[in-house]
Protein backbone atom coordinates (compact mmCIF):
# COMPACT_ATOMS: atom_id res chain seq x y z
CA UNK A 1 0.00 0.00 0.00
CA UNK A 2 0.49 3.87 -0.67
CA UNK A 3 2.89 5.35 2.45
CA UNK A 4 1.43 8.39 4.19
CA UNK A 5 3.34 11.72 3.08
CA UNK A 6 3.56 13.08 6.46
CA UNK A 7 5.95 10.83 7.87
CA UNK A 8 8.94 12.53 6.28
CA UNK A 9 10.80 9.44 5.41
CA UNK A 10 8.79 9.41 1.58
CA UNK A 11 10.98 10.87 -1.01
CA UNK A 12 9.16 14.04 -1.42
CA UNK A 13 4.91 14.58 -1.28
CA UNK A 14 2.36 16.98 -2.78
CA UNK A 15 0.48 15.90 -6.14
CA UNK A 16 3.01 15.08 -8.55
CA UNK A 17 4.39 11.97 -6.28
CA UNK A 18 2.76 8.82 -6.10
CA UNK A 19 1.58 6.59 -2.72
CA UNK A 20 -1.29 7.05 0.12
CA UNK A 21 -1.08 6.14 3.79
CA UNK A 22 -0.20 3.17 5.31
CA UNK A 23 -1.82 0.17 6.14
CA UNK A 24 -3.98 0.65 9.55
CA UNK A 25 -7.61 1.42 10.20
CA UNK A 26 -10.38 -0.62 11.07
CA UNK A 27 -10.18 -4.17 12.60
CA UNK A 28 -11.35 -6.28 9.91
CA UNK A 29 -10.69 -9.96 11.47
CA UNK A 30 -11.35 -10.96 15.29
CA UNK A 31 -11.41 -7.61 16.94
CA UNK A 32 -7.54 -7.13 15.73
CA UNK A 33 -6.66 -4.01 13.33
CA UNK A 34 -5.98 -5.71 10.09
CA UNK A 35 -3.49 -3.56 8.91
CA UNK A 36 -1.19 -2.78 11.47
CA UNK A 37 -3.39 -1.84 14.70
CA UNK A 38 -4.38 1.40 14.34
CA UNK A 39 -8.08 2.36 14.31
CA UNK A 40 -9.61 3.74 11.62
CA UNK A 41 -9.80 7.75 11.16
CA UNK A 42 -6.83 7.46 13.51
CA UNK A 43 -4.78 10.38 12.44
CA UNK A 44 -3.11 13.53 14.34
CA UNK A 45 0.82 14.34 15.17
CA UNK A 46 2.93 11.35 14.44
CA UNK A 47 0.07 8.66 13.76
CA UNK A 48 -0.78 7.34 10.40
CA UNK A 49 -4.33 9.10 8.84
CA UNK A 50 -4.56 5.53 7.07
CA UNK A 51 -5.24 4.20 3.45
CA UNK A 52 -5.77 7.53 1.78
CA UNK A 53 -6.45 7.49 -2.06
CA UNK A 54 -3.09 6.58 -4.24
CA UNK A 55 -4.69 9.62 -6.30
CA UNK A 56 -1.38 10.06 -8.36
CA UNK A 57 -0.61 7.05 -10.10
CA UNK A 58 2.15 5.39 -11.79
CA UNK A 59 1.25 4.78 -15.76
CA UNK A 60 3.13 3.59 -18.43
CA UNK A 61 6.85 2.44 -18.21
CA UNK A 62 8.44 5.98 -17.92
CA UNK A 63 6.52 6.20 -14.75
CA UNK A 64 4.49 9.08 -15.80
CA UNK A 65 2.09 10.42 -12.73
CA UNK A 66 -1.08 11.29 -13.37
CA UNK A 67 -4.45 12.55 -10.99
CA UNK A 68 -6.60 9.94 -11.01
CA UNK A 69 -10.16 11.56 -11.33
CA UNK A 70 -12.03 10.07 -8.07
CA UNK A 71 -10.97 8.31 -5.04
CA UNK A 72 -10.26 8.21 -1.68
CA UNK A 73 -8.69 10.83 0.18
CA UNK A 74 -6.03 11.85 -2.14
CA UNK A 75 -2.88 13.09 -1.50
CA UNK A 76 -2.71 15.20 -4.42
CA UNK A 77 -23.96 -15.87 -20.89
CA UNK A 78 -23.79 -19.17 -20.19
CA UNK A 79 -23.78 -21.51 -17.19
CA UNK A 80 -21.02 -22.41 -14.97
CA UNK A 81 -20.52 -25.64 -17.82
CA UNK A 82 -18.76 -29.25 -17.85
CA UNK A 83 -16.77 -30.41 -15.28
CA UNK A 84 -12.94 -29.70 -15.32
CA UNK A 85 -11.00 -31.81 -17.66
CA UNK A 86 -7.17 -33.03 -17.08
CA UNK A 87 -5.98 -35.80 -14.65
CA UNK A 88 -6.59 -35.22 -10.94
CA UNK A 89 -3.44 -36.47 -8.70
CA UNK A 90 -4.89 -39.93 -7.33
CA UNK A 91 -3.97 -39.02 -3.56
CA UNK A 92 -5.89 -35.96 -3.60
CA UNK A 93 -8.85 -37.69 -5.39
CA UNK A 94 -8.87 -40.72 -2.47
CA UNK A 95 -8.18 -37.75 0.39
CA UNK A 96 -11.36 -36.34 -0.28
CA UNK A 97 -13.30 -39.54 0.45
CA UNK A 98 -11.78 -39.51 3.84
CA UNK A 99 -13.87 -38.66 6.83
CA UNK A 100 -12.83 -35.32 8.43
CA UNK A 101 -12.02 -34.40 11.65
CA UNK A 102 -14.18 -31.00 13.00
CA UNK A 103 -12.39 -31.10 16.21
CA UNK A 104 -9.16 -28.99 14.12
CA UNK A 105 -10.27 -25.56 15.74
CA UNK A 106 -8.63 -24.24 18.38
CA UNK A 107 -10.23 -23.70 21.66
CA UNK A 108 -7.63 -21.39 24.13
CA UNK A 109 -5.44 -19.76 22.83
CA UNK A 110 -3.88 -18.57 26.19
CA UNK A 111 -1.04 -15.84 26.72
CA UNK A 112 1.17 -15.05 23.82
CA UNK A 113 4.09 -16.78 25.30
CA UNK A 114 1.81 -20.18 26.16
CA UNK A 115 2.79 -22.06 23.07
CA UNK A 116 4.16 -20.72 19.83
CA UNK A 117 5.91 -22.44 16.66
CA UNK A 118 7.64 -21.88 13.27
CA UNK A 119 8.76 -23.57 10.83
CA UNK A 120 12.35 -24.09 8.81
CA UNK A 121 10.17 -24.08 5.18
CA UNK A 122 7.40 -22.71 3.78
CA UNK A 123 6.29 -25.20 1.83
CA UNK A 124 7.85 -28.82 1.20
CA UNK A 125 6.34 -31.90 -1.59
CA UNK A 126 4.99 -34.93 -0.24
CA UNK A 127 7.36 -36.87 1.69
CA UNK A 128 10.01 -34.27 2.47
CA UNK A 129 10.87 -33.00 6.31
CA UNK A 130 10.79 -29.74 7.80
CA UNK A 131 11.90 -28.83 11.30
CA UNK A 132 9.67 -27.59 14.10
CA UNK A 133 10.70 -24.93 16.55
CA UNK A 134 8.02 -24.83 19.49
CA UNK A 135 8.30 -22.25 22.42
CA UNK A 136 5.88 -23.29 25.74
CA UNK A 137 5.54 -22.67 29.37
CA UNK A 138 3.92 -26.04 29.44
CA UNK A 139 5.91 -29.11 30.44
CA UNK A 140 4.59 -30.73 27.39
CA UNK A 141 3.37 -30.62 24.29
CA UNK A 142 2.14 -32.40 21.04
CA UNK A 143 1.45 -31.69 17.38
CA UNK A 144 -1.29 -32.41 15.23
CA UNK A 145 -1.35 -31.80 11.76
CA UNK A 146 -4.71 -31.01 10.01
CA UNK A 147 -5.24 -30.80 6.03
CA UNK A 148 -7.81 -28.24 4.86
CA UNK A 149 -10.44 -29.45 2.71
CA UNK A 150 -14.39 -30.06 2.36
CA UNK A 151 -14.48 -33.56 4.60
CA UNK A 152 -18.05 -33.87 4.20
CA UNK A 153 -18.00 -30.70 5.77
CA UNK A 154 -15.81 -31.17 8.67
CA UNK A 155 -13.91 -28.75 7.06
CA UNK A 156 -10.30 -30.20 8.13
CA UNK A 157 -8.65 -34.17 8.34
CA UNK A 158 -6.06 -35.12 11.27
CA UNK A 159 -3.47 -36.72 9.12
CA UNK A 160 -0.34 -36.63 11.41
CA UNK A 161 0.10 -36.45 15.03
CA UNK A 162 3.12 -36.60 17.63
CA UNK A 163 4.18 -38.04 20.49
CA UNK A 164 4.77 -35.83 23.83
CA UNK A 165 7.72 -33.70 23.10
CA UNK A 166 9.22 -32.16 25.89
CA UNK A 167 8.59 -28.22 26.04
CA UNK A 168 10.81 -25.32 26.79
CA UNK A 169 10.64 -21.88 27.26
CA UNK A 170 13.17 -20.68 24.18
CA UNK A 171 15.00 -17.69 23.90
CA UNK A 172 14.06 -13.74 23.13
CA UNK A 173 13.78 -12.62 19.96
CA UNK A 174 16.44 -11.32 18.08
CA UNK A 175 16.37 -7.72 16.82
CA UNK A 176 18.86 -6.84 13.70
CA UNK A 177 19.56 -3.28 14.32
CA UNK A 178 20.28 -2.77 10.40
CA UNK A 179 17.01 -3.40 8.76
CA UNK A 180 15.11 -3.90 12.55
CA UNK A 181 14.10 -7.26 11.17
CA UNK A 182 13.35 -10.22 14.08
CA UNK A 183 14.27 -14.03 13.99
CA UNK A 184 13.40 -16.58 16.81
CA UNK A 185 16.54 -18.31 16.58
CA UNK A 186 15.00 -20.79 18.46
CA UNK A 187 16.41 -24.62 18.94
CA UNK A 188 14.58 -27.61 16.70
CA UNK A 189 11.89 -28.94 18.76
CA UNK A 190 11.56 -31.66 16.30
CA UNK A 191 11.46 -33.03 12.67
CA UNK A 192 8.09 -33.90 10.54
CA UNK A 193 8.26 -36.08 7.62
CA UNK A 194 5.48 -35.42 5.42
CA UNK A 195 5.25 -39.45 4.48
CA UNK A 196 1.85 -39.64 3.35
CA UNK A 197 0.68 -36.11 3.39
CA UNK A 198 -1.29 -35.39 0.00
CA UNK A 199 -0.52 -32.21 -1.22
CA UNK A 200 -2.57 -29.57 0.73
CA UNK A 201 -2.78 -26.79 3.12
CA UNK A 202 -2.28 -27.74 6.17
CA UNK A 203 -2.33 -26.46 10.03
CA UNK A 204 -0.34 -27.72 12.61
CA UNK A 205 -1.89 -27.01 16.30
CA UNK A 206 0.58 -27.23 18.77
CA UNK A 207 -1.31 -28.80 21.84
CA UNK A 208 0.76 -27.59 25.22
CA UNK A 209 -0.41 -29.61 28.45
CA UNK A 210 -1.71 -26.57 30.06
CA UNK A 211 -4.66 -26.31 27.53
CA UNK A 212 -3.69 -23.77 25.25
CA UNK A 213 -2.86 -23.69 21.50
CA UNK A 214 -1.62 -22.24 18.18
CA UNK A 215 -1.35 -23.00 14.47
CA UNK A 216 1.93 -22.92 12.49
CA UNK A 217 0.99 -22.84 8.65
CA UNK A 218 2.33 -25.12 6.18
CA UNK A 219 1.81 -26.04 2.46
CA UNK A 220 2.35 -29.58 1.28
CA UNK A 221 3.26 -28.28 -2.57
CA UNK A 222 2.23 -30.76 -5.51
CA UNK A 223 4.99 -31.83 -7.72
CA UNK A 224 2.96 -30.77 -10.75
CA UNK A 225 0.43 -28.40 -12.09
CA UNK A 226 -0.42 -29.21 -15.85
CA UNK A 227 -4.49 -29.57 -16.23
CA UNK A 228 -4.90 -28.25 -12.73
CA UNK A 229 -6.39 -25.24 -10.76
CA UNK A 230 -3.39 -23.75 -8.48
CA UNK A 231 -3.59 -22.45 -5.49
CA UNK A 232 -0.93 -20.06 -4.94
CA UNK A 233 -0.97 -19.31 -0.72
CA UNK A 234 0.25 -15.91 -0.32
CA UNK A 235 2.87 -16.59 2.16
CA UNK A 236 5.19 -13.35 1.68
CA UNK A 237 1.92 -10.94 2.40
CA UNK A 238 1.53 -13.20 5.41
CA UNK A 239 4.95 -12.12 7.03
CA UNK A 240 4.72 -8.48 5.88
CA UNK A 241 1.85 -8.40 8.18
CA UNK A 242 3.31 -10.66 10.70
CA UNK A 243 4.00 -8.96 14.44
CA UNK A 244 5.51 -11.04 15.95
CA UNK A 245 8.33 -9.81 18.25
CA UNK A 246 6.97 -6.13 17.82
CA UNK A 247 7.72 -5.36 14.21
CA UNK A 248 6.30 -5.85 11.05
CA UNK A 249 6.54 -4.00 7.54
CA UNK A 250 4.36 -1.76 8.72
CA UNK A 251 4.69 -0.87 12.15
CA UNK A 252 8.31 -0.97 14.77
CA UNK A 253 7.45 -1.76 18.46
CA UNK A 254 6.79 2.34 19.17
CA UNK A 255 3.85 1.63 17.15
CA UNK A 256 5.27 3.70 14.31
CA UNK A 257 6.33 3.96 10.86
CA UNK A 258 9.87 5.01 11.00
CA UNK A 259 10.37 2.20 13.93
CA UNK A 260 9.33 -0.66 11.24
CA UNK A 261 10.96 -3.51 10.02
CA UNK A 262 12.75 -3.08 6.41
CA UNK A 263 12.92 -6.84 6.10
CA UNK A 264 11.48 -9.59 8.15
CA UNK A 265 11.99 -13.45 8.46
CA UNK A 266 10.13 -16.28 8.06
CA UNK A 267 12.55 -17.54 10.77
CA UNK A 268 9.59 -16.44 13.52
CA UNK A 269 6.45 -17.67 14.54
CA UNK A 270 3.18 -16.04 13.09
CA UNK A 271 1.15 -13.65 15.77
CA UNK A 272 -1.81 -14.19 17.48
CA UNK A 273 -3.36 -17.96 16.83
CA UNK A 274 -0.63 -18.22 14.50
CA UNK A 275 -2.47 -18.65 11.19
CA UNK A 276 -4.56 -15.72 11.04
CA UNK A 277 -4.05 -14.25 7.35
CA UNK A 278 -4.75 -18.05 5.92
CA UNK A 279 -7.90 -18.45 8.00
CA UNK A 280 -9.39 -14.94 6.95
CA UNK A 281 -8.54 -14.74 3.20
CA UNK A 282 -7.68 -18.24 2.17
CA UNK A 283 -9.07 -21.17 3.79
CA UNK A 284 -12.54 -20.91 3.11
CA UNK A 285 -11.40 -20.54 -0.93
CA UNK A 286 -9.39 -23.73 0.06
CA UNK A 287 -12.83 -25.62 1.03
CA UNK A 288 -15.14 -24.96 -1.83
CA UNK A 289 -12.68 -25.66 -4.42
CA UNK A 290 -11.91 -29.06 -2.43
CA UNK A 291 -15.97 -29.95 -2.30
CA UNK A 292 -16.38 -28.78 -5.99
CA UNK A 293 -13.82 -31.73 -6.42
CA UNK A 294 -11.55 -29.92 -9.13
CA UNK A 295 -8.01 -31.27 -10.40
CA UNK A 296 -6.10 -28.74 -7.72
CA UNK A 297 -2.63 -28.19 -7.10
CA UNK A 298 -1.01 -26.18 -3.85
CA UNK A 299 2.15 -23.72 -4.14
CA UNK A 300 2.68 -20.34 -2.66
CA UNK A 301 4.20 -17.70 -4.23
CA UNK A 302 7.89 -18.06 -2.78
CA UNK A 303 8.20 -21.38 -4.44
CA UNK A 304 6.21 -19.21 -8.08
CA UNK A 305 9.21 -17.14 -7.39
CA UNK A 306 11.57 -19.69 -7.36
CA UNK A 307 10.71 -21.62 -10.21
CA UNK A 308 9.68 -20.25 -13.46
CA UNK A 309 7.52 -23.92 -14.35
CA UNK A 310 6.05 -23.29 -11.25
CA UNK A 311 2.41 -23.06 -12.98
CA UNK A 312 3.37 -25.10 -16.11
CA UNK A 313 0.12 -26.42 -17.75
CA UNK A 314 -2.18 -25.29 -14.69
CA UNK A 315 -5.36 -24.76 -16.18
CA UNK A 316 -5.91 -21.85 -13.89
CA UNK A 317 -3.89 -20.22 -11.06
CA UNK A 318 -5.67 -18.41 -7.98
CA UNK A 319 -4.52 -15.63 -6.09
CA UNK A 320 -6.60 -15.78 -2.79
CA UNK A 321 -7.96 -13.36 -0.88
CA UNK A 322 -5.09 -10.86 0.11
CA UNK A 323 -1.67 -11.27 -1.94
CA UNK A 324 -0.64 -7.74 -1.95
CA UNK A 325 3.59 -8.40 -1.88
CA UNK A 326 5.07 -10.20 -4.97
CA UNK A 327 8.57 -10.38 -5.98
CA UNK A 328 9.05 -9.16 -9.80
CA UNK A 329 10.33 -13.12 -10.63
CA UNK A 330 6.73 -14.19 -8.93
CA UNK A 331 4.91 -11.61 -11.51
CA UNK A 332 6.81 -12.68 -14.21
CA UNK A 333 6.34 -16.18 -14.28
CA UNK A 334 2.55 -15.49 -13.79
CA UNK A 335 2.22 -13.31 -16.82
CA UNK A 336 3.72 -16.41 -19.07
CA UNK A 337 1.58 -18.43 -17.09
CA UNK A 338 -1.14 -16.78 -18.50
CA UNK A 339 0.48 -16.11 -22.13
CA UNK A 340 0.78 -19.31 -22.18
CA UNK A 341 -3.20 -20.18 -21.60
CA UNK A 342 -3.58 -20.11 -17.98
CA UNK A 343 -6.41 -18.66 -16.27
CA UNK A 344 -6.17 -16.17 -14.13
CA UNK A 345 -8.18 -15.08 -10.78
CA UNK A 346 -7.15 -12.23 -8.36
CA UNK A 347 -10.43 -13.10 -5.47
CA UNK A 348 -9.20 -10.30 -3.12
CA UNK A 349 -8.18 -6.18 -3.54
CA UNK A 350 -4.57 -5.04 -3.82
CA UNK A 351 -2.81 -8.31 -4.85
CA UNK A 352 0.54 -8.10 -6.71
CA UNK A 353 1.23 -3.88 -5.28
CA UNK A 354 4.40 -4.14 -3.58
CA UNK A 355 7.39 -5.23 -5.24
CA UNK A 356 9.74 -7.28 -2.99
CA UNK A 357 12.83 -8.71 -2.54
CA UNK A 358 13.34 -12.59 -0.93
CA UNK A 359 17.03 -13.50 0.80
CA UNK A 360 18.43 -15.91 2.47
CA UNK A 361 18.39 -15.64 6.17
CA UNK A 362 21.45 -13.44 6.21
CA UNK A 363 19.69 -11.30 4.16
CA UNK A 364 17.89 -9.24 7.13
CA UNK A 365 21.36 -7.55 7.84
CA UNK A 366 22.98 -5.28 5.56
CA UNK A 367 25.91 -6.40 4.09
CA UNK A 368 28.07 -5.66 1.02
CA UNK A 369 26.58 -6.64 -2.28
CA UNK A 370 27.86 -10.08 -3.73
CA UNK A 371 29.14 -10.84 -7.12
CA UNK A 372 26.13 -12.46 -8.63
CA UNK A 373 26.56 -15.99 -9.87
CA UNK A 374 26.50 -16.40 -13.75
CA UNK A 375 22.48 -16.42 -15.06
CA UNK A 376 20.99 -15.10 -11.54
CA UNK A 377 19.86 -11.20 -10.63
CA UNK A 378 21.07 -9.52 -8.10
CA UNK A 379 19.79 -9.70 -4.42
CA UNK A 380 17.70 -13.04 -5.66
CA UNK A 381 20.08 -15.35 -4.75
CA UNK A 382 19.56 -18.49 -1.90
CA UNK A 383 21.70 -20.14 0.55
CA UNK A 384 23.29 -23.09 -0.02
CA UNK A 385 20.09 -24.95 0.99
CA UNK A 386 18.12 -22.87 -0.87
CA UNK A 387 15.92 -21.45 1.58
CA UNK A 388 14.50 -18.23 1.17
CA UNK A 389 13.84 -17.01 4.55
CA UNK A 390 13.67 -13.23 4.55
CA UNK A 391 11.12 -10.41 2.65
CA UNK A 392 12.73 -7.29 1.86
CA UNK A 393 10.33 -4.55 1.12
CA UNK A 394 11.71 -0.95 1.98
CA UNK A 395 9.05 1.35 1.26
CA UNK A 396 9.71 4.57 1.09
CA UNK A 397 12.87 3.91 2.39
CA UNK A 398 14.25 2.09 -1.01
CA UNK A 399 17.42 4.44 -1.55
CA UNK A 400 18.62 3.15 1.95
CA UNK A 401 18.70 -0.35 0.46
CA UNK A 402 22.16 -1.47 0.38
CA UNK A 403 21.23 -3.48 -2.80
CA UNK A 404 19.69 -0.58 -4.68
CA UNK A 405 22.22 1.51 -3.71
CA UNK A 406 24.91 -1.29 -4.71
CA UNK A 407 26.59 -1.40 -7.82
CA UNK A 408 24.23 -4.21 -9.28
CA UNK A 409 21.36 -1.97 -8.48
CA UNK A 410 18.65 -4.58 -7.13
CA UNK A 411 15.19 -3.08 -8.16
CA UNK A 412 13.89 -1.08 -5.74
CA UNK A 413 11.43 -3.08 -3.31
CA UNK A 414 8.37 -0.55 -3.22
CA UNK A 415 5.02 0.15 -5.12
CA UNK A 416 5.09 -1.54 -8.36
CA UNK A 417 3.60 1.27 -9.89
CA UNK A 418 5.65 3.92 -8.41
CA UNK A 419 9.31 4.70 -10.24
CA UNK A 420 11.81 4.34 -10.40
CA UNK A 421 10.51 0.73 -12.64
CA UNK A 422 7.15 1.68 -12.40
CA UNK A 423 5.06 -0.79 -13.44
CA UNK A 424 1.18 -0.86 -12.04
CA UNK A 425 -0.35 -3.90 -11.12
CA UNK A 426 -3.35 -3.10 -13.19
CA UNK A 427 -1.60 -4.50 -16.29
CA UNK A 428 -1.88 -8.09 -15.42
CA UNK A 429 -5.04 -7.64 -12.60
CA UNK A 430 -7.04 -5.10 -14.93
CA UNK A 431 -7.96 -3.34 -11.68
CA UNK A 432 -6.19 -0.46 -9.64
CA UNK A 433 -5.59 -0.44 -5.82
CA UNK A 434 -7.30 2.78 -5.15
CA UNK A 435 -8.35 3.16 -1.42
CA UNK A 436 -8.83 2.13 2.20
CA UNK A 437 -10.98 1.77 4.26
CA UNK A 438 -14.42 1.73 2.71
CA UNK A 439 -17.56 -0.60 3.07
CA UNK A 440 -19.90 -0.89 0.76
CA UNK A 441 -22.85 -3.05 -0.94
CA UNK A 442 -21.37 -4.73 -4.05
CA UNK A 443 -23.76 -3.53 -6.83
CA UNK A 444 -24.37 -6.22 -9.81
CA UNK A 445 -23.88 -4.09 -13.48
CA UNK A 446 -23.87 -6.70 -16.09
CA UNK A 447 -25.83 -9.31 -14.76
CA UNK A 448 -26.30 -11.49 -18.12
CA UNK A 449 -22.40 -12.27 -17.64
CA UNK A 450 -21.85 -16.05 -17.44
CA UNK A 451 -20.31 -15.78 -13.92
CA UNK A 452 -23.55 -14.49 -12.55
CA UNK A 453 -25.44 -17.60 -14.17
CA UNK A 454 -27.92 -19.08 -11.42
CA UNK A 455 -26.93 -16.44 -9.11
CA UNK A 456 -30.87 -14.70 -9.90
CA UNK A 457 -29.26 -11.42 -9.54
CA UNK A 458 -30.26 -8.90 -11.71
CA UNK A 459 -28.34 -5.38 -12.99
CA UNK A 460 -28.36 -2.94 -10.09
CA UNK A 461 -28.95 -5.87 -6.97
CA UNK A 462 -27.10 -4.94 -4.35
CA UNK A 463 -24.84 -7.06 -1.89
CA UNK A 464 -24.08 -5.01 1.37
CA UNK A 465 -20.71 -4.84 2.85
CA UNK A 466 -19.55 -6.86 0.86
CA UNK A 467 -17.24 -4.11 -0.57
CA UNK A 468 -14.33 -3.61 1.75
CA UNK A 469 -12.00 -2.88 3.93
CA UNK A 470 -10.15 -2.71 0.74
CA UNK A 471 -11.45 -1.84 -3.10
CA UNK A 472 -9.72 -1.80 -6.31
CA UNK A 473 -11.48 -0.08 -9.75
CA UNK A 474 -10.52 0.30 -13.07
CA UNK A 475 -8.50 3.58 -14.05
CA UNK A 476 -8.45 4.30 -17.60
CA UNK A 477 -5.57 6.12 -17.00
CA UNK A 478 -3.07 3.34 -16.05
CA UNK A 479 -2.37 0.67 -18.30
CA UNK A 480 -5.19 -1.49 -18.12
CA UNK A 481 -6.06 -4.40 -21.14
CA UNK A 482 -7.78 -2.56 -24.34
CA UNK A 483 -11.01 -4.94 -24.14
CA UNK A 484 -11.97 -5.19 -20.24
CA UNK A 485 -15.38 -5.76 -18.97
CA UNK A 486 -16.79 -4.14 -15.69
CA UNK A 487 -19.21 -6.77 -14.30
CA UNK A 488 -19.84 -5.33 -10.94
CA UNK A 489 -19.45 -1.43 -10.45
CA UNK A 490 -19.85 -0.53 -7.05
CA UNK A 491 -20.46 3.29 -5.40
CA UNK A 492 -18.60 3.81 -2.17
CA UNK A 493 -17.44 6.62 -0.23
CA UNK A 494 -13.71 6.12 0.89
CA UNK A 495 -12.76 8.81 3.71
CA UNK A 496 -15.42 11.39 2.39
CA UNK A 497 -14.45 11.27 -1.59
CA UNK A 498 -17.01 9.44 -3.88
CA UNK A 499 -15.67 6.42 -5.85
CA UNK A 500 -16.44 2.85 -7.05
CA UNK A 501 -14.94 -0.53 -7.01
CA UNK A 502 -14.83 -2.81 -9.29
CA UNK A 503 -14.91 -6.50 -10.69
CA UNK A 504 -13.42 -6.57 -14.23
CA UNK A 505 -12.80 -9.77 -17.03
CA UNK A 506 -10.33 -9.60 -19.82
CA UNK A 507 -8.67 -12.07 -21.63
CA UNK A 508 -5.48 -12.27 -23.51
CA UNK A 509 -4.88 -14.26 -27.07
CA UNK A 510 -3.91 -17.58 -25.56
CA UNK A 511 -7.34 -17.55 -24.52
CA UNK A 512 -6.95 -17.24 -20.38
CA UNK A 513 -9.65 -15.17 -19.04
CA UNK A 514 -8.74 -13.21 -15.92
CA UNK A 515 -11.06 -12.16 -13.06
CA UNK A 516 -10.46 -9.30 -10.56
CA UNK A 517 -13.19 -9.12 -7.69
CA UNK A 518 -11.86 -5.87 -6.51
CA UNK A 519 -12.75 -6.31 -2.98
CA UNK A 520 -10.90 -7.77 -0.12
CA UNK A 521 -14.06 -9.45 1.65
CA UNK A 522 -14.66 -12.13 -1.53
CA UNK A 523 -13.20 -14.74 0.20
CA UNK A 524 -14.78 -13.78 3.41
CA UNK A 525 -18.04 -13.81 1.84
CA UNK A 526 -17.87 -17.59 1.77
CA UNK A 527 -17.93 -17.42 5.16
CA UNK A 528 -21.03 -14.81 6.07
CA UNK A 529 -23.23 -15.82 8.25
CA UNK A 530 -21.75 -19.31 9.73
CA UNK A 531 -19.61 -20.32 12.70
CA UNK A 532 -16.74 -19.85 10.88
CA UNK A 533 -17.24 -16.11 9.56
CA UNK A 534 -14.71 -15.00 12.34
CA UNK A 535 -16.24 -11.10 11.51
CA UNK A 536 -18.66 -10.70 8.79
CA UNK A 537 -19.10 -6.81 8.29
CA UNK A 538 -22.52 -7.57 8.20
CA UNK A 539 -22.58 -9.85 5.11
CA UNK A 540 -25.46 -12.00 5.42
CA UNK A 541 -26.72 -15.61 3.92
CA UNK A 542 -27.97 -13.75 0.49
CA UNK A 543 -24.79 -12.71 0.03
CA UNK A 544 -22.56 -16.02 0.73
CA UNK A 545 -24.84 -17.66 -1.62
CA UNK A 546 -23.89 -15.18 -4.49
CA UNK A 547 -20.38 -15.46 -4.12
CA UNK A 548 -20.49 -18.71 -3.99
CA UNK A 549 -22.01 -19.77 -6.81
CA UNK A 550 -20.42 -16.92 -8.48
CA UNK A 551 -17.07 -18.72 -7.74
CA UNK A 552 -18.02 -21.84 -8.83
CA UNK A 553 -19.21 -20.87 -12.21
CA UNK A 554 -15.81 -19.25 -12.32
CA UNK A 555 -14.01 -22.16 -11.24
CA UNK A 556 -15.23 -24.82 -12.52
CA UNK A 557 -15.02 -22.86 -15.93
CA UNK A 558 -11.43 -22.04 -15.55
CA UNK A 559 -10.43 -25.20 -15.06
CA UNK A 560 -11.95 -26.44 -18.27
CA UNK A 561 -9.70 -24.89 -20.49
CA UNK A 562 -8.54 -21.10 -21.56
CA UNK A 563 -11.29 -18.71 -20.92
CA UNK A 564 -12.00 -17.57 -24.37
CA UNK A 565 -12.51 -20.68 -25.98
CA UNK A 566 -15.29 -21.70 -24.28
CA UNK A 567 -17.29 -18.77 -22.79
CA UNK A 568 -17.94 -15.00 -24.65
CA UNK A 569 -15.50 -12.26 -25.10
CA UNK A 570 -15.57 -9.53 -22.90
CA UNK A 571 -17.57 -6.62 -24.10
CA UNK A 572 -15.74 -3.41 -23.34
CA UNK A 573 -17.51 -1.47 -21.43
CA UNK A 574 -14.88 0.57 -19.65
CA UNK A 575 -16.31 4.06 -21.45
CA UNK A 576 -19.73 3.84 -20.65
CA UNK A 577 -19.18 3.07 -17.13
CA UNK A 578 -16.36 6.03 -16.54
CA UNK A 579 -17.19 8.15 -19.32
CA UNK A 580 -14.00 8.20 -20.93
Amino acid sequence: MGEDPRHGDRPGSGPAEYGAAEHGGAAEYGGAAEHGGEPAGAGGSGGLDRRRFLGAAAVGAAGLAVGVAAGCGSTSGGGPGAGPTGGDDPDLAAERERPGHPDWRIRSTGPPDAVQGYTDKVSVLPGEEFGLYVSTTAPGFRVAAYRVGWYRGAQARRVWRSDRVAGRRQRHPRLLPGTRGVRADWERSLRVRTDGWPPGAYLLRLDAEHGHQRYVPMIVRSARTTGRTVLMHAVATWQAYNAWGGYSLYRGADGGYASRSLAVSFDRPYDSNGAGKFLVYERALVVLAERLGLPLAYTTGVDVHRDPSALRGATAALSLGHDEYWTPQQREHVTRARDAGTNLAFLGANACFRRVRLEPGRGLEPEPEPEPEPGSEPGQGADSSGALRTVVCYKTSYRDDPRFAGPHRALPTHDFRQPPAADPESALTGVFYEGYPTDAPYVVHHADHWLFAGTGAKRGDAFDHLVGVEYDRVTPQAPTPERLEILAHSPLVCNGRSSHADSAYYTVPSGAGVFSSGTMRWVEALMAGTHDDGRDHGMDDRTRAFVTRTTENLLRAFAVAPAAKIRPAPRNNVASAYGT
